[in-house]
């Protein structure tokens, strides 16, 4: 069976959980919050950015081989997994669009108590980012702060550089 075929799972991993484990936003807002803090934004964005190349290289080595059509089968069934989450993900010949009208981890923090990293949000940019250029596309992320709108497309056809400022803060 190829590895990258259709008929491979969606998510390049396995969990035996229907659902992911929502504590884990804990984790992140709190990884974050001490890069930014300890070694300032410019390392959280390496960061972020060395995730979506290295730690995701599973996922947009399949973006790369399926194209739109697996950025689109890989967020609906990461979406599936998390709880709390709603989102439509959209396909279209050109782009791949996921409207976040509630954000998983956004949900979650707030739920939690917890003080929400300014900049929690960018991570969405960075981290997917990263793993989309590696596999020819690029993603535009409009909106944060528990809801959002983020768009897939080949690099080629990527409108001006992403506009940080259209990021809410939390």
């Amino acid at each position: 069976m190829d590895p990258l075929g259709p008929s491979s799972p969606a998510l390049p991993y396995t969990d035996t959980k229907p659902q992911g484990a929502s504590d884990f936003y804990f984790a992140l807002n709190t990884t974050f919050r001490f890069i930014g803090k300890t070694l300032g934004a410019d390392a959280l964005v390496t960061y972020w950015q060395d995730l979506g190349t290295n730690y995701m290289k599973p996922v947009w080595t399949r973006w790369k081989a399926l194209g739109l059509e697996g950025i689109a089968t890989y967020w609906r069934a990461f979406f599936d997994a998390e709880p709390g989450a709603d989102v439509e993900v959209m396909r279209s010949p050109e782009q791949v669009v996921l409207e976040v009208k509630t954000c998983p981890a956004i949900s979650r923090l707030r739920k939690g108590g917890r003080t929400i990293w300014p900049e929690f949000c960018q991570h969405c940019y960075y981290v997917s980012n990263a793993a989309a250029e590696q596999a020819g596309f690029t993603v535009r992320v409009e909106g944060g702060n528990g809801s959002c709108r983020q768009t897939f497309l080949r690099a080629e056809a990527a409108p001006a550089a992403q506009n940080l400022e259209a990021i809410r803060s939390c």
